[in-house]
């Protein structure tokens, strides 16, 4: 097979994009594509934002690379503005980094560190999710419930204890059913009891499941009830909100639509809207207080913090607050999900679900019926077939089940877009599966 020497494994070639506007993506051709996913959940101010642009080229005018660990006139900004506009006031240290498996890593390490500065080294396991996605690096792929991204990788990742995704469509009691909660914290209860709360340091989880599942959303009591045995049992509650983060939802953050505090809560993706790499992790005074108490650190990336990703994301925050672009979030998605759900009404879609502008449509896993047969799956065929007809949506599951689309369009995306989006994707579905 002739492999193309872009991406890595070139399999074929892909989209050429010479530049973007507002929710399109340019080719060089010409043409454009309706960006329904804002990249991979990353866009939400939209494309080609000037200001944002001028502000990378300021700050690259002022400098070159700085030491993290150093002040620059871009970082102090940007922690001022996540201080004083956008974190809980509880979550008053900021650690940058360079994306979201950085973060999700150097969150789980802060978990670890701090309990040992405690004189606990004992409570260092992570506890993570059956379906759930936290990045790429060899610890956030172990922890990570996302099969197909493991592949070939079993040998050197390491084994974390896990709990069930709640998961309501899919929930063993039955679908949606009404004692779904109970089931899932009865889990998470039996693996803390198997593990020993002496030997737990954290539960890293997302508000609702991204790439890993297409959007799965915990039934309406789950967050709150979780975070209370947490903290009966001196665990910590590390929120992954690196894709859910930053209005994404609808809300601030994702975990805000169930008013729950987590210890260590971790950003990326529309932290700097996609203009440049840009992650952190958020905790309180008293998980840093034993670290630094006995004179412990923790370590940088070269890139963390670079001054030209801080001005990115200070001009892609002070946009979504000028523009009300989280309320945007919210009624857009609320309008876009009932558009979406309308597709229930195939016989190929599950269900359709969501918050905000991050909405999941659960597809039949195999057209033979068998779930876990071999081959490209539904799924796929429907991305490229939406993407052929000038919509990209992107493709959600671990590989097993389920098989779903994530839609995730900038916050700035207008009701012509939203239709053209609907009727693509209603046309996509019926062109693979048959109508």
């Amino acid at each position: 097979m002739a492999l193309h020497n872009w991406p890595f494994l070139g399999r074929s070639q892909p989209p050429a994009v010479t530049g973007g506007s507002g929710s399109y993506l340019i080719q060089a051709d010409g043409s454009k594509i309706l960006d329904a996913a804002g990249g991979a959940i990353v866009v939400n101010i939209g494309h080609g934002r000037v200001e944002v642009a001028e502000a990378v080229a300021k700050a690259t005018r002022n400098g070159g690379y700085v030491v993290p660990t150093w002040m620059t006139p871009e970082r102090e900004a940007l922690v001022e503005e996540l201080t004083n506009h956008w974190l809980p006031s509880h979550l008053s240290r900021i650690h940058l980094t360079s994306g979201g498996s950085e973060a999700n890593e150097a969150a789980m390490k802060i978990a670890v560190q701090y309990f040992a500065a405690k004189g606990q080294p004992n409570k260092s396991r992570i506890i993570s999710r059956s379906l759930s996605y936290h990045g790429t690096t060899i610890t956030t792929a172990g922890v990570s419930g996302h099969a197909s991204r493991k592949r070939g990788l079993e040998a050197i990742l390491d084994q974390y204890p896990s709990i069930e995704t709640p998961y309501p469509l899919r929930c063993p009691l039955g679908q949606h059913h009404p004692d779904a909660a109970d089931y899932y914290i009865d889990n998470l209860k039996a693996v803390i009891d198997a593990e020993g709360p002496e030997n737990i340091a954290a539960l890293i989880a997302e508000p609702l499941n991204g790439s890993s599942g297409g959007a799965i959303t915990p039934p309406e009591n789950y967050w709150p009830r979780v975070s209370q045995i947490l903290k009966e049992n001196d665990i910590l509650l590390i929120i992954d909100e690196v894709m859910t983060g930053f209005g994404r939802t609808g809300r601030r953050f994702g975990i805000d639509h169930w008013e729950v505090v987590p210890d260590i809560m971790v950003g990326g993706k529309g932290l700097s809207g996609g203009y440049a790499p840009l992650g952190g992790v958020f905790t309180t005074d008293e998980v840093v207080a034993p670290i630094a108490a006995r004179g412990e650190g923790l370590m940088f990336f070269t890139y963390s913090a670079h001054s030209a990703a801080c001005a990115a994301g200070v001009a892609a925050l002070n946009i979504l607050e000028d523009e009300d672009l989280v309320v945007a979030s919210a009624t857009k998605g609320a309008d876009l999900f009932e558009r979406l759900r309308r597709l229930e009404g195939h016989q190929a879609v599950r269900e359709v679900r969501g918050l905000g502008l991050m909405i999941g449509i659960e597809l039949v896993a195999d057209m033979s019926g068998d779930l876990d047969g071999p081959g490209e799956r539904p799924g796929a065929k429907v991305v490229a077939e939406a993407l052929r007809r000038g919509v990209w949506v992107y493709p959600a599951g671990d590989g097993n089940v389920p098989d779903a689309l994530l839609v995730g369009p900038p916050f700035t995306i207008t009701d012509v877009e939203m239709h053209r989006l609907t009727r693509v994707v209603a046309e996509s579905i019926s062109a693979v599966y048959g109508d």
